[in-house]
């Protein structure tokens, strides 16, 4: 023990304190005030991620089912648009076609020069009628004399035929080629100037089946006065036949062309199914 100012100090307390270890500071314990502040941050910490989670999720949602919507819309929306296109690309089309149809009439047809309202096509008209008239008459005149007039040597040679082609098989069959053509060309050309004459004077007649009917009629009452009233003739079915064939020939080569010359087309009763354009009148 050292004495020092009336201190009296232990060497061996000092060496052991002085040799001591030292002991580490210990951290005060957490307070419950400050686990409860830690806790309640780490709670709105993992609420505002709850938050932020949701609201991400919300959105993400929402821009799906708008993404939907949008493609649904487009899909209903494309034919209706589709069809508009197409709706006014017909307009278009249809308006163009109706612009160039009003830029080019369609030209009305010529009618023929006998036809017309002009002085000289009505005296010129005329006059062919008139003509025409005139060989009718004749024509007629010739006919009577022809087929009515009496010939009492041939009362033993003629008789009555109603089979059709008898008579012409008896024509081929004459040895004189001069007389079967006497015979057969004779007959068609007696009923030619029917089919000439006709549709300039008839225009009702206008038409090869009614040319051949008007034909027909005639000659089968010529044949019928000659085997009643008119000696050394007889009715010939055959003659009729061939007669009928010279007004049907006349038309086709003469008649029709004569007739539509002087006469305004016929509209047919098939005309009401086929274009003016189209239609081709007798």
């Amino acid at each position: 023990m050292v004495t020092i100012a009336g201190w009296e100090i232990r060497t061996t307390g000092v060496a052991k304190t002085t040799g001591a270890k030292k002991t580490p500071k210990q951290t005060p314990k957490q307070t419950p005030k400050n686990a409860t502040t830690k806790n309640t941050k780490a709670a709105t910490a993992a609420a505002k991620k709850t938050t932020t989670d949701t609201a991400k999720r919300t959105t993400a949602k929402k821009t799906t089912t708008k993404k939907v919507v949008a493609k649904k819309a487009a899909a209903t929306k494309t034919p209706a648009k589709k069809t508009a296109a197409k709706a006014a690309t017909a307009a278009k089309t249809t308006r163009a076609v109706s612009a160039k149809t009003e830029a080019k009439p369609e030209p009305t047809p010529t009618r023929p020069p006998l036809q017309r309202d002009s002085l000289w096509a009505q005296a010129a008209r005329v006059l062919v009628l008139l003509l025409a008239f005139v060989c009718m008459v004749g024509f007629a005149v010739a006919l009577a004399r022809a087929t009515l007039v009496p010939s009492p040597g041939s009362s033993d040679l003629v008789h009555t035929n109603l089979r059709p082609g008898a008579s012409l098989r008896a024509y081929l069959d004459q040895p004189a080629f001069q007389d079967t053509v006497k015979q057969i060309g004779g007959n068609v050309l007696l009923g030619a100037p029917f089919g000439v004459l006709l549709p300039m004077l008839m225009p009702r007649a206008r038409g090869a089946v009614r040319v051949v009917l008007v034909t027909g009629l005639v000659m089968v009452m010529v044949e019928t006065a000659q085997g009643l009233i008119v000696e050394g003739r007889a009715f010939d079915v055959d003659d009729v036949i061939l007669n009928t064939s010279g007004a049907l020939l006349g038309y086709v080569l003469i008649g029709r062309l004569l007739g539509r010359a002087l006469h305004p087309r016929r509209h047919h009763w098939w005309h009401r199914w086929t274009k003016p354009s189209s239609s081709s009148a007798a």
